[in-house]
């Protein structure tokens, strides 16, 4: 916030402009999250300040899991911190929900505008400093005191008292399977006033509100399922979570430390006809605070509409009278502060109607009121940490993830059989599957600090698991403690011990495994057909960030008819020659995989005496090669291992001539760095020849749009137990129209034509995917998705649409790079420039080129 130079100390704040508001969608991954610079996350349109993504344009949307599932998970998630400043007890937050209170906000334009990064295009001006494949850094106070939209006196009517603290917010998200259901959250929290602020307390709320495509439509409380919406949610925390480590050749189960608040519909509506169903859970994971020694708390609460029924659970010896008639939202700065630092660990919702009179540690809920508590309700959770200090200049770190996992609910009655026809909290939990959350959390802590990486280079690789054994496999000696294992091999011969890590060294490493990057596209639509032109020079010279390996496997080419992952279909891959070696395992009974693929060459070398015509396949895990003393070997293909240009794959080189002129035998790394003498190994737009492929994909309808996207993949680390990574179908992929373009044609000058003409309301276009494909609504609204297209359009152009009395109907700029394979297409949605529907009529349509050319065509709509 800038201030106004002669601010004092005592000075109210007063900001100059209004705060450059901003929310964004991270989109990459299945997790679709919203984050905003105003200390709000996953939040729907309407607990927004602003609704519209503000470097797409596109629609925000709360949490959507997966990905154009139509299906929410969040109403509203933000941060709170509070402490004491002097004799103040002070709370700030980005939202608390009830009140729809805002307290942070960004500073005015251009100093508070939100920032994007990615490693995806190295080329890119947003690649410097950036994290992952989507980065979102935003910079906001709590210091604003008048002047920004949703600051207000709170329930007691006490103003807004800031702590004077800055946030700085890093956001990051992947697309890679093991990585591609979480966000990872970096928090900085500065002093920025002059006092010290004491017994901090930070915490992230959410009300996860979760509903077929958000809406928050009208509903019953407790009513397990359709219909209830945003009133059937239940929420719960868990400490601690069993999981398997591969230490060698065994699997050795841990309890991993998680702390994980979740939240769920009640039922997952799996058996409701006519319900979308919300069959997956969310959940917060604290990944990093700055002490290892905290007191944490887990508050869960539901807001009523009746403040006297309003109810969260409240520890006797923690007790707090709200002054509100509940015992649930808490309002003003001292109540909200009393619940980030109550050290409660509140029980799991479903657990409410066990509470009974004469509980001695819990106060028991409102009878009338405990069933439909425990069957669901409009929930809200607060998990919170500290105590901390803060000095004025002082910052402090936080990180957490925010993580989604499929399959919660497995059982279609659970709800129903334990929770209301019986109640059997215990027995209804027992039918809950946590393993997809479990897995996608432990890979979000894995992500923030890798296991066995010295990040600060002082000789801590982190926590593992040691097993030793002799020759013949026995494990001799393990001993755990504290979390660690140590190994007493003292007077032991033939000793082998196997190390795995399962955290980090505690130094935030905010970085994954990699697929190699996507190589660079184009699309050149024809008519019937669309060439797909790649060139993948950083995909097959791109080092593995963990390996150091050039582990370029396959590329595959695929088609879909809209941008969803599940539509895409594989045409066509190129996949290079190489096997796995499988070793038996006598312990397990059991093929294993330790070594990356081997290329066909090396096998006949090692296996095969350099027999030229010795085939690997031959030798399976019912049929092992036994040539080596004390092993037995099988081999598998890695992929497709389509590899011949034209004759196994239907890719081709697109320069056949030029195949073995590899630009590293020139000693050249990079196109920028070819000498003039050597230029011919340079396409005319400065790309690799050795690294360009073809493929056309022909029979194509000219008449409906089609995503096309090529992707890289690599052989996977069978160290780490990571299969072969793939860049994301969805992202960067490429929509085209299968017709005459100026990227095939420069030159060409078509003549225009619209379809479909005439065009009828009675011909369900929408129910035959030919509209609505793209809509920004979970269920598309006829009248908002009617499309007339124009093709050959020249790139720049301007199309009007009159009546055949020549009033102006709409006005719209066709401005396309001619290099964009839509550039000949654009489309109506048959609104006026009054925002009308049109009508049924007769139009007539003109398409004025600047060169001075002017076409003009028909438009016949029966409505």
């Amino acid at each position: 916030m800038r201030l106004s130079d002669d601010n004092g100390p005592d000075d109210p704040y007063i900001a100059t402009a209004a705060p450059a508001y901003c929310a964004a969608n991270h989109t990459v991954g299945k997790l679709v999250l919203s984050v905003t610079n105003y200390g709000v996350f996953a939040a729907e349109a309407d607990a927004l300040i602003t609704i519209a993504d503000c470097f797409t344009g596109n629609r925000v949307l709360a949490c959507e899991y997966p990905k154009r599932s139509g299906t929410q998970y969040a109403y509203s998630g933000a941060f709170w911190i509070g402490a004491v400043v002097g004799r103040d007890t002070l709370v700030s937050v980005g939202a608390d929900g009830w009140q729809r209170a805002h307290e942070m906000f960004p500073d005015e334009s251009p100093f508070g505008e939100m920032t994007r990064r990615s490693i995806i295009d190295p080329s890119s001006s947003e690649y410097e400093g950036a994290v992952s494949e989507q980065d979102f850094i935003s910079v906001y106070t709590d210091t604003y005191t008048s002047g920004a939209s949703g600051l207000s006196n709170d329930y007691f009517g006490r103003p807004h008292i800031p702590l004077n603290v800055q946030v700085t917010q890093r956001s990051y998200a992947w697309s890679y399977p093991y990585a591609d259901d979480f966000v990872l959250f970096d928090y900085s929290i500065r002093n920025i006033g002059v006092e010290r602020i004491t017994k901090v307390y930070m915490g992230i709320y959410l009300d996860a509100d979760c509903a077929p495509g958000g809406g928050l439509a009208d509903a019953t409380p407790g009513d397990l399922g359709a219909g209830s919406e945003f009133q059937d949610d239940i929420c719960g925390f868990r400490e601690t979570s069993i999981e398997t480590l591969r230490v060698g050749n065994t699997d050795v189960a841990y309890v991993d430390t998680v702390n994980i608040a979740w939240i769920a519909d009640v039922s997952g509506d799996l058996n409701d006809i006519g319900q979308t169903a919300l069959p997956s859970v969310t959940a917060c994971r604290i990944v990093r605070t700055p002490a290892e020694q905290l007191d944490v708390s887990f508050n869960w609460w539901v807001s009523h509409g009746d403040a006297s029924q309003d109810f969260g659970p409240q520890a006797i010896n923690s007790y707090r009278n709200y002054t509100t008639g509940g015992t649930g939202t808490p309002e003003g700065d001292v109540n909200k502060y009393h619940v980030l630092r109550n050290r409660e660990f509140d029980y799991d919702q479903i657990y409410t109607a066990s509470i009974r009179p004469g509980d001695d540690t819990w106060l028991v809920p409102p009878g009338d009121w405990a069933q439909e508590f425990a069957n669901g309700y409009d929930t809200r959770f607060l998990l919170s940490f500290g105590p901390f200090t803060i000095d004025p200049g002082q910052t402090l770190p936080i990180s957490f993830a925010y993580v989604a996992g499929e399959n919660f609910h497995v059982d279609p009655t659970n709800a129903i059989d334990n929770l209301g026809n019986d109640y059997r909290p215990d027995a209804y939990y027992q039918n809950l599957n946590f393993d997809n959350l479990s897995t996608n959390s432990r890979w979000a802590s894995w992500v923030y600090d890798n296991p066995g990486v010295d990040s600060d280079t002082d000789g801590y690789f982190g926590k593992s698991i040691v097993l030793c054994d002799d020759t013949t496999g026995y494990v001799l000696d393990t001993t755990v403690i504290g979390g660690d294992t140590l190994i007493d091999t003292i007077g032991v011969t033939g000793v082998r011990c196997d190390t795995a890590y399962y955290e980090g060294d505690g130094v935030p490493d905010f970085r994954g495994a990699s697929p190699p990057p996507a190589p660079d596209m184009w699309l050149i639509p024809e008519l019937g057909q669309i060439r797909v032109r790649f060139n993948g020079r950083r995909s097959e010279t791109t080092r593995d960030v963990f390996s150091r390996d050039l582990d370029f496997e396959a590329y595959n080419v695929y088609l879909a008819r809209d941008d969803r992952e599940p539509s895409y279909v594989l045409l066509a891959a190129y996949d290079q020659e190489n096997y796995n070696k499988y070793v038996y395992q006598a312990l397990i009974n059991e093929y294993k995989l330790f070594d990356t693929p081997y290329s066909l060459d090396s096998l006949r070398t090692l296996y095969g005496n350099g027999d030229p015509d010795w085939d690997p396949l031959v030798y399976t895990r019912t049929r092992p090669y036994l040539g080596v003393p004390d092993s037995a070997f099988a081999f598998e293909a890695q992929g497709y291992n389509q590899a011949e240009f034209g004759v196994t794959t239907p890719i081709r080189k697109t320069y056949e001539d030029w195949r073995d002129l590899n630009p590293a035998d020139y000693g050249i790394s990079s196109p920028d760095s070819v000498p003039d003498s050597l230029q011919f190994l340079l396409t005319e737009d400065n790309y690799f020849k050795y690294y360009e492929y073809e493929y056309v994909i022909t029979d194509l309808l000219p008449t409906v749009p089609y995503y096309v996207n090529v992707t890289a993949a690599d052989y996977g680390s069978p160290a780490s137990g990571l299969p072969s990574l793939e860049t994301s179908k969805t992202v960067n992929a490429k929509s085209a129209f299968a017709l005459d373009s100026y990227a095939a044609d420069p030159n060409a000058s078509l003549d225009v034509y619209v379809w479909p003409n005439p065009y009828r309301i009675d011909a369900t276009y929408l129910e035959r995917g030919f509209e609505g494909r793209f809509s920004p609504y979970s269920q598309p609204i006829p009248d908002r998705e009617r499309r007339i297209h124009f093709a050959n359009l020249p790139p720049k152009c301007t199309i009007k649409i009159f009546t055949l009395d020549g009033d102006l109907v709409r006005e719209f700029e066709h401005d396309m790079d001619p290099s964009d394979p839509r550039a000949m297409h654009d489309e109506w949605d048959l609104i006026t420039r009054n925002t009308q529907m049109i009508v049924t009529g007769i139009y007539y349509y003109t398409v004025e080129e600047p060169n001075g050319r002017t076409q003009i065509g028909k438009i016949v709509i029966i409505m």
